[in-house]
Parts: structure tokens; sequence; C-alpha cells
């Protein structure tokens, strides 16, 4: 029964393959960079009309400084059923009209352009899964509903208590980010990420009549710097990296103050919170110097809880009803799945393999947006699989 549905499902996807493509083509020339407000909310509308044109009910919740948010549930939804939340994000890192240097091609089975594998890809794939399901008269055990937001390559700070409350009350997540390599593997965990910042403060004084009357505060920085570097772990997984730095007012003045902002790595929540209390219990090395340290970890860790693995093994096995041999693998970035990873079940990298997430060459290999799309579409119609 299972082998007969999954080919079913297939079938249905690939007789609809140029659907996909031209879906994907008309996302990803609605380009919408984080920063540009009217573009996300064009490409949110175009989205919510697809999703109503499929029996959901959608709700637009406008951002302050960004273009907010689609939230979607089916109109005749059992109320009774668990819910099972499907996650993406619509801003890409590209400005408006890359287009015109990244061109939507279609060669050597790859689609390339702006966004497109990061996430568009995953976007369509989406749309397509709930679109087989309706058609095929499938009828998934858990409802699935949809958020869709414009924020996640800057954080997701103005989307993230949105997500937190329905995955408060989601059976499980399914995360449509890429997944990562060549491989297609799928990310079942994720780094934490912290961002951390020291300003040291200093005393000014003229570098050259009366340099002893100085307090420099670009050499105690220095010193900082050091200490920092000394933190990472790289067989823990633990990367403290002094991204930025800057301090100072003239060559011929010495600095009254300095400041760096630090990117902070970690494989679980334990390095988190003792490399975070590492951070905060700096000190400085010159005498009448002031430190200020400000920040901490925006994004959890995404761990192999073992709920997420029960779900990566649900995956795993549904994939091979597609001739799909799956991989799991760890991603150095974050993205909303660790955020939804503490309260419930999530698995992340459900979106079309290819490459060049945020590079010039940004692709997805054209013949996998359907087997992707079915693998989906199986996962959605899978009984629930509690802990």
């Amino acid at each position: 029964m299972a082998t007969d549905i999954a080919s079913e499902v297939l079938d249905y996807l690939k007789a609809h393959q140029e659907e996909q493509v031209e879906l994907l083509k008309q996302l990803v020339k609605l380009e919408s960079p984080s920063n540009d407000v009217e573009s996300q909310i064009e490409i949110l509308r175009f989205l919510g009309k697809k999703l109503n044109e499929l029996d959901f009910h959608t709700v637009h919740m406008p951002g302050s400084k960004t273009g907010g948010y689609l939230y979607a549930r089916p109109k005749n939804g059992n109320r009774q059923r668990s819910l099972q939340l499907l996650l993406g994000h619509c801003d890409t890192v590209w400005k408006k009209e890359t287009l015109k240097e990244m061109p939507i091609l279609k060669r050597n089975g790859k689609l390339t352009g702006p966004g497109i594998y990061d996430m568009k890809a995953g976007l369509t794939q989406m749309i397509f899964s709930i679109k087989a399901i309706k058609e095929l008269g499938l009828s998934p055990s858990l409802t699935p509903v949809v958020l869709i937001n414009s924020d996640e390559e800057i954080g997701s700070r103005e989307s993230r208590n949105a997500i937190k409350r329905l995955a408060k009350i989601s059976e499980r997540v399914f995360v449509m980010e890429p997944p990562l390599g060549l491989e297609g593997k799928l990310k079942t965990a994720r780094k934490g990420i912290g961002r951390f910042t020291i300003t040291v403060t200093g005393k000014a004084a003229h570098a050259g009549l009366d340099p002893g009357k100085g307090i420099n505060a670009i050499v105690e920085l220095s010193h900082q710097v050091q200490q920092l570097f000394a933190m990472n772990d790289f067989e823990k997984g633990i990367t403290v990296n002094v991204g930025t730095i800057q301090g100072g007012i003239s060559p011929n003045v010495v600095a009254p103050q300095g400041k760096a902002v630090i990117d902070v790595r970690v494989s679980n929540n334990k390095d988190g919170k003792a490399i975070t209390k590492k951070i905060y219990g700096l000190k400085p090395s010159i005498p009448d110097v002031k430190i200020q340290i400000e920040g901490g970890m925006g994004r959890l860790p995404m761990e192999r809880t073992p709920r997420n693995q029960k779900l990566w093994k649900l995956a795993k096995a549904k994939a091979l009803f597609l001739g799909l041999e799956l991989e799991e693998a760890t991603a150095g970035g974050g993205s909303d799945g660790n955020t939804t990873s503490p309260y419930t079940a999530t698995l992340d990298g459900l979106g079309t393999t290819g490459d060049g997430a945020h590079a010039l060459h940004e692709y997805i290999f054209t013949n996998q947006l359907s087997q992707r799309t079915a693998l989906l579409t199986l996962l959605l119609l899978s009984d629930s699989v509690k802990e």
C-alpha cells in the first residue's frame, strides 16, 4: 500500500513537473531581498493566492520593519487533529535587479536564479505537495499548516515568536531549507549561533605630546581578541570568530574606544551556556579600562534529540519508496529549525538538491524537484511518530 501511494504521488508530480518549474520561475522573478518590504509583501500575497486556490485560509501578519509573515491552514481541516507545520522563508540575500546578472536559465539539468536554491524551490514544493494531496484525494492524519516569513536571512526577529507559538502546538515541523551538499543530505542538526559585542573604553590623549596620559582602548581590545581566540575548540564544534573591529578617532590620538563584534557557533546548549559565561567573564588587562559586553546566543542549536531522530528515520524510510537513499548531516549555519527544535520534532533541509546558497552560481537540479516534493508529500501523509 505504501509503495502504491508513493508511486501515485511521484507519477502525479512528474506529470506536473513543468508546472512546478513555472511556479518556481515566477517566485524567482519576484525578487524579495530581506530589506525590501514592498517586494516581500508582493511575494507573500502571491503565495497567499496560491494557497487560497488549494482551499487554505491565509492570514498575512505585517511586520514593523519587514514584510511580516504568511500563515495558512486548511479551510475545512479537522480541528481535532494535531498539526504539522511546513516552515519556510521568502526573503533572499540578493538585492533587487540581481536577475540582470543572475538570469533564470535552464541548462545541463540545472535551473539557476537568485534565491532558487535558498529557498524558493522549497516554497514551490510546499505548494505542490499540498496540491498533490488535494487532487489525489489523499487525507493526512495530521493537519498541515504553513508559515512563510520574510526575515529569516536577517535572524527572524519579527517572526520568531509566531514560529515558537506554532511549534509548541505542532506535532512536527518540516523546514524547507535546501539540503546539504550535492548528495542532498537532510539537516538533522544545526549549530547554535551567538552574537556578542565587546566595547572597550580607555582615555584619549595626544599621541605625541602626552601619550602617557592616555589609555589605549585598542591595545586592550587586542588582549581581549587573544582571549576570545583561545576559546575556540574545533573538536567540540565551538567556534569564536572576531568578525569586525573598530576603534580610535585619529592616528595622533591615543584611542579612547574600541569595539569588536564576535560570532559564536556551538553544537549544543551546554556549550552555548559555557561559552556565554566565559565571554561575560572577560576582565581588563590594563588598569583603568572599562569593558562592556553585550549579546548572547540568538539561535539555540538544533540537536539530534530522540524525537528529531525519529522524524529523520521516518524520512529515510519514506525516501526508499522513491529510490532515494538519504544521508543526514550537521549544518554550521542556523535556520528557523533552530527555533522549533526545542519544542517539537523538527526535520530540516527538505528543499531541492542543488548548490550555491548566497553565491553567484546558485542553482537546483531540475529533475530532483519532483522527487523531493514527493518525499515531502509522503512525510505529510505519514502517521504520528510521537515519542
